[in-house]
């Protein structure tokens, strides 16, 4: 009480403002009366004073009334701020007072970027000539730390939500001048020397506008009468991505390689459109399987990038992505695509529909950066209510960017119908080409790039159906199980394996035996998730050993990754299916002697038997830690599961890595506690222990305790969080 009282006195002398800084002070006043309170009545107690009792209670009384008046004039003042940079509704109003109150410094400033952008994690600044930093940017970086420079300097002087202001409009400057320049320059050089010039998202999308040019040239071609123009085309596609595949091969920086990765995705996808296009005998631009790819094009006299799918057009939204990677695009993507921006085009919302790890939020997000806009996530639970909601969008709708409400059927159905009107009232605005518009009583603007879209898992237990006037709003699409060899094989070819194809077909084939064979344990998972930690083992294992050949390195990473969670039974049947699909192949385990050593001095420190096969598990868990943020230790009573975490432990502080460790047992603790939970009165979220020790531990080691949880996380952690931890 104490410390909120005294933060908002803090609040207020920056302010300036008199009305907002008397009702701050009178709140410290308040606090006072009340810690005076607590001890008075204790007091009491021995003198039984009646009248004193009473009249403290009257004190006490009126100062939680100045109490809340303070809140109330502290919440008021922080709307106009989110009105004036409409992306502080996304952060809490912890981080925004903390950005207030830093508002003058700008490199303060520089750790909430992330939470407001996409993918700004800090920028440069101008130095004095006493090299100290000026509050003039010259460029940004990504969390990727890839630094791209701004077309102009950024004046960071001022307010700071007018400030933020001019650092979104360089961001969306820059990106559409680098891409002006990419596309101009693409035909001058080599494209596997042009793309080391420009940022990857630039690189990406000029890569793209050159496709659909370039497809649109051979059809031109295909109608004068060449027959073989698409043909010479898809030639040419499979020599630029076999460059880009060797390239891979080599010695390249962590970016550099990324960037690559990324550009390989989604030239195999491009390929293999015009490979089912020289199939099908396609003579020209106006067939259906060519107007359902997302084509984008260059327009020279506006200098701006367009989006076509279908009937339906988007003007690309310039924001700032970084060099991430990109979903590879399998048939239900595409339908998924289509659905979704036809939805779009017809002033209506999006709802994908189908179990977990079928790809509803990451398709959602995919599309989004193909058309460079920003997508904010958001988990729905019961504690949402028709306020959170409403703020959600009132936020969305004055910055244009995309809401994903993922498992958006937990939400009550009491709330949901009063959101069904929230949704309407912002679609029609945009059918209305409104500038601004009346949402909660309050009118703001409305930029009509907005996109509201839902996921939803049918049939899971507390999930309620949604009402009809909401689902009018939403457009269905259903999303089965995808296509998990075309993935498979698509992630091979962008961590450079050359045999992707017949590779692809003997992982897949043996997830699906392992899936029907093996006994059926709780933390066993063979689904996209488990598929893709293993290709990144996989890729790594190749540029670590190059020479060795592609089908040893998979079953090395296959054989490697999976042992650790094979419980003793099933092993003789795991084994015998790698030993059937790859044949004659017995890879030794690659090991890392030095990391070994390590363990076993730990080991000793700990007054444990550095044993072989425990030395094993806590190597094991190293390695699982490196691809998978989570990991559950599962086993029975006394088989050591406390021992190897605590050992793995004390090996990073032998090799200086300043692990953290921390214990938490859940058992102790409420549902709200673990979880956190939105207090009802003040709309605020509260942090659950293991969020705020995470919070503190930022940019450290963090060794989490989650030995002998299982009976209580299986029946509470929402089903996409339990399998992240693997």
């Amino acid at each position: 009480g104490v410390h909120a009282g005294e933060q908002r006195l803090v609040v207020a002398s920056f302010l300036n403002t008199p009305m907002v800084e008397n009702a701050c002070i009178q709140s410290v006043k308040a606090v006072k009366a009340a810690q005076f309170h607590q001890f008075a009545l204790a007091e009491l107690e021995a003198y039984g004073s009646c009248h004193f009792r009473i009249k403290l209670n009257n004190v006490f009384c009126r100062s939680r009334l100045r109490l809340s008046l303070c809140e109330k004039a502290l919440a008021e003042y922080l709307d106009t701020k989110r009105l004036a940079f409409p992306r502080f509704y996304f952060i809490s109003s912890a981080d925004l007072l903390d950005i207030l109150s830093n508002g003058t410094n700008p490199q303060l400033v520089q750790r909430h970027l992330s939470k407001l952008f996409d993918n700004m994690a800090k920028m440069k600044f101008q130095v004095d000539s006493d090299q100290h930093p000026t509050k003039l940017t010259l460029g940004m970086y990504s969390k990727e730390d890839e630094y791209v420079s701004f077309s102009e300097p950024c004046d960071c002087s001022g307010q700071v939500e007018s400030w933020l202001n001019q650092v979104l409009h360089h961001m969306r400057a820059t990106v559409r001048h680098e891409m002006t320049e990419a596309v101009m320059a693409y035909e001058e050089k080599a494209r596997e020397q042009w793309l080391f010039d420009y940022p990857a998202q630039v690189a990406l999308t000029s890569t793209q506008i050159w496709w659909t040019t370039e497809v649109g040239i051979a059809f031109s071609r295909l109608e004068e009468g060449y027959e073989n123009a698409m043909k010479e085309y898809y030639k040419k596609q499979v020599t630029q991505l076999n460059t880009l595949i060797t390239m891979l091969i080599g010695h390249l920086s962590k970016g550099d390689r990324q960037k690559i990765m990324t550009i390989c995705t989604i030239d195999v996808h491009a390929r293999d459109v015009v490979a089912k296009m020289i199939a099908q005998k396609v003579d020209n631009a106006q067939v259906f399987l060519w107007l359902s790819q997302l084509r984008h094009r260059w327009a020279d006299e506006e200098k701006h990038c367009y989006a076509n799918i279908c009937d339906a057009q988007f003007l690309y939204s310039y924001e700032y992505l970084g060099n991430t990677p990109r979903l590879v695009i399998t048939p239900l993507t595409d339908r998924c695509y289509i659905t979704l921006t036809q939805s779009l085009h017809l002033t209506m919302s999006g709802a994908p529909a189908g179990p977990a790890g079928t790809g509803k939020t990451e398709t959602t997000k995919d599309l989004g950066r193909a058309l460079g806009i920003m997508v904010y996530v958001f988990n729905c639970s019961e504690q949402m209510d028709y306020k959170s909601c409403g703020n959600i969008y009132k936020g969305l709708s004055q910055t244009g960017a995309w809401g994903c409400f993922d498992e958006f059927n937990r939400i009550s159905v009491e709330v949901l119908s009063v959101v069904a009107v929230q949704v309407k009232s912002i679609q029609d605005g945009i059918r209305d080409k409104k500038q601004y518009f009346n949402f909660l009583g309050e009118d703001i603007k409305l930029v009509p790039s907005v996109g509201i879209f839902i996921t939803m898992n049918p049939g899971y237990a507390g999930r309620t159906e949604l009402p009809e006037n909401l689902k009018a709003l939403f457009r269905p699409c259903a999303m089965v199980v995808p296509d998990f060899e075309l993935i498979c094989e698509i992630m091979l070819v962008a961590e450079g394996f050359i045999e992707a194809r017949l590779l692809a077909r003997k992982f897949i084939t043996l997830y699906q035996l392992c899936k029907e064979l093996l006994s059926k344990q709780d933390h066993y998972d063979w689904g996209l998730r488990a598929i893709k930690s293993v290709l990144v083992v996989a890729g790594s294992l190749k540029r670590g050993d190059p020479d060795r050949p592609e089908d040893q390195v998979l079953m090395r990473s296959l054989r490697d990754f999976n042992i650790p969670k094979i419980v003793t039974d099933d092993m003789p049947v795991f084994m015998g299916l790698i030993g059937d699909l790859f044949p004659a192949l017995d890879v030794p385990r690659k090991r890392d002697l030095g990391f070994e050593s390590f363990v076993k001095q730990a080991v000793l420190e700990l007054k444990l038997q550095p044993e072989d096969n425990f030395v094993l598990k806590v190597v094991q868990l190293e390695e699982l830690l490196a691809v998978r943020h989570s990991v559950f230790v599962v086993g029975n009573a006394g088989t050591g599961k406390s021992q190897v975490l605590k050992s793995l432990n004390k090996t990073y502080h032998i090799m200086k890595r300043r692990p953290v460790w921390t214990d938490l047992n859940p058992k102790a603790v409420t549902n709200d506690e673990l979880f956190g939970i939105i207090n009802p009165a003040t709309r605020e979220w509260k942090d659950d222990p293991r969020a705020e020790r995470e919070r503190r531990q930022e940019n450290k080691i963090t060794v989490l305790y989650l030995v002998q949880i299982k009976a209580k996380i299986t029946q509470q952690l929402p089903q996409a969080t339990a399998q992240a931890f693997k």
